[in-house]
């Protein structure tokens, strides 16, 4: 963390970075809508759904729900972090996830130790165990056909796991393969994030500067214009946000405002055609 951009303009962080702090994050009533189905579907189990085209906030819904998770008592959470590994390598992480000595090698012993911490879990605290996984369009089908039968028992009319899948559209175009359509079918809670009109992208950016610590570190005409050229993609808006603020900060500039937007981000200059 850049010590000196915090001091200069009176941040507790950079609003713009990746690492945003997830309880300063802009939550939309969808998100908090999902929130709340996913902590009503913990007691139950079962797949749920957060698609949309990429830089919309998925990862920042993903971010917000865990954190919203983590303030429940007696829920296990973990958030798998290599989608597209082997099936050796996802029971590996969900060992390491759930606390869980397995041996990836006999997949039959490993499935028979992890159901039975589930399913521990689950009697003492009524809570089923949760797992996050980001960028699920990279899972492999026979990785989404481990996990469906992971967290299924009693003949498929029980649920012992919360399955939360994020991904691009494409994940959209997997579920309807017929390998993976028994995991179409069992979702139970949907997110959709789209790109954000102006308006909406500029309540976010407030948002994050007050956070922050700082709502007027740039101009209301300087937050307008970056809306409007962000083309509705908030990753977009951050970047260019964070650029602005990189630049601001070499030059030591007390204010942050448009005419440091167009000498960031100026068009090259067209040659001038010379005479004949």
């Amino acid at each position: 963390m850049n010590k000196k951009l915090l001091s200069l303009y009176s941040l507790k962080f950079n609003p713009f970075s990746p690492e945003v702090p997830a309880s300063a994050l802009c939550s939309t009533p969808a998100i908090q809508s999902f929130c709340w189905r996913i902590e009503q579907q913990i007691g139950e189990g079962g797949f749920a759904l957060a698609i949309g085209d990429p830089g919309t906030g998925k990862s920042a819904a993903l971010r917000i729900l865990m954190e919203h998770l983590g303030n429940l008592a007696d829920v296990m959470v973990g958030v798998l972090t290599r989608p597209q590994a082997a099936i050796a390598d996802l029971y590996r992480e969900l060992g390491h996830l759930f606390s869980v000595p397995l041996a990836p090698h006999n997949r039959w012993a490993s499935a028979k130790v992890l159901r039975e911490k589930w399913l521990h879990h689950i009697e003492n605290s009524l809570y089923r165990p949760v797992l996050l996984i980001d960028e699920a369009q990279q899972m492999s089908a026979s990785a989404f056909t481990e996990l469906r039968l992971l967290s299924s028992a009693e003949l498929d009319s029980r649920s012992i796991l919360t399955t939360v899948l994020a991904g691009d559209n494409r994940l959209a175009g997997r579920l309807q393969e017929a390998e993976l359509l028994p995991i179409a079918s069992r979702i139970r809670a949907r997110l959709r994030t789209e790109a954000l009109d102006p308006s909406r992208l500029l309540q976010c950016v407030n948002h994050l500067l007050k956070m922050a610590g700082n709502p007027k570190l740039m101009s209301p005409s300087l937050l307008q214009t970056l809306c409007e050229h962000a083309a509705g993609n908030l990753r977009l808006l951050m970047n260019m946000a964070n650029d602005l603020l990189a630049a601001a900060l070499e030059q030591e500039r007390e204010q942050i405002d448009e005419k440091l937007f167009f000498e960031v981000f100026a068009l090259d200059p067209k040659p001038t055609p010379k005479r004949s």
